[in-house]
């Protein structure tokens, strides 16, 4: 499903892994640190090995290798096991293109 879409550009749930992250709301669902999961926010920072969320409580700095997130795109929501993604954001553009969201 195509959710996010404009004359530039089109995400999905499917092509996430080849777009920006930063700007989407996501809660964490799953965590190797349990005291994570519940945690909601919008997206503000990323980089090789963190995904940086604002919360009502400030930023939260969560290692990549140990949340699975829900994203929003949209109206809909989208999975993103961020442990699959342990590159910079430009470089996991690139690497990912045009594949699906592991």
């Amino acid at each position: 499903n195509i959710v996010l879409k404009s004359k530039n550009y089109c995400i999905s749930g499917q092509n996430l892994a080849c777009h920006e992250w930063i700007g989407l709301q996501a809660s964490v669902i799953g965590s190797t640190d349990k005291s994570r999961v519940g945690l909601k926010g919008k997206i503000v920072d990323e980089t090789k090995n963190l995904v940086v969320i604002e919360t009502e409580k400030g930023e939260k700095r969560l290692p990549k290798k140990e949340v699975r997130l829900m994203v929003s795109i949209g109206n809909e929501d989208a999975l993103l096991d961020c442990g699959k993604f342990g590159q910079r954001p430009e470089d996991r553009i690139k690497y990912f293109g045009g594949r699906q969201n592991g």
